[in-house]
């Protein structure tokens, strides 16, 4: 069905839930997995006294080197073929965000599907965090899986004890 699925991965446990739901249909699928982490360093427009750019940016680096590693271990456990891949925001190239990095980068994998998670926040939340889910799906050239944050409902279960109460009388 797949041969090649990116996974973006941020930390998040909702881009936790998305890549396992990735390692899945990777290892139904027999394809292979990138899981992608975009290091994005904010620009400081003004001067702002004792901002340094490179501390940020090291310890996203290092974030991203953990999420690699855990990665590529669940996808080992899975037996699950790829590799993490590592990528930084150019703010003057064509990567200037983190949606564009994963459209360069799914098109670099020639991925079949992308698979992401996405918050789900509307109204004003979603007029100022913004949503890099949504900017990736607007340009996006390939089928892209949307994991939600909030959890599937688990089953359903009788809480009126209907169910009991008739199993009890017969």
């Amino acid at each position: 069905m797949y041969r090649h699925i990116l996974a973006a991965i941020d930390g998040s446990e909702t881009s936790t839930r998305a890549f396992e739901a990735a390692l899945q249909l990777a290892r139904e699928s027999s394809a292979e997995l990138q899981p992608l982490y975009v290091v994005d360093v904010p620009i400081m427009a003004y001067d702002s006294p004792g901002y340094d750019s490179s501390i940020v940016r090291d310890a996203l680096l290092e974030e991203s080197r953990h999420l690699a590693d855990y990665a590529l271990e669940r996808m080992k456990q899975e037996s699950v073929q790829g590799a993490p891949r590592i990528v930084e925001t150019n703010p003057v190239g064509d990567d200037f965000d983190v949606a564009h990095c994963i459209l360069h980068a799914a098109a670099d994998l020639k991925a079949d599907l992308v698979v992401m998670g996405t918050h789900g926040r509307r109204g004003v939340r979603r007029l100022v965090l913004g949503s890099v889910a949504e900017r990736f799906l607007r340009i996006a050239q390939c089928p892209v899986l949307m994991i939600s944050a909030h959890g599937v409902p688990d089953v359903a279960t009788d809480t009126t004890g209907t169910a009991e109460n008739e199993k009890a009388s017969t």
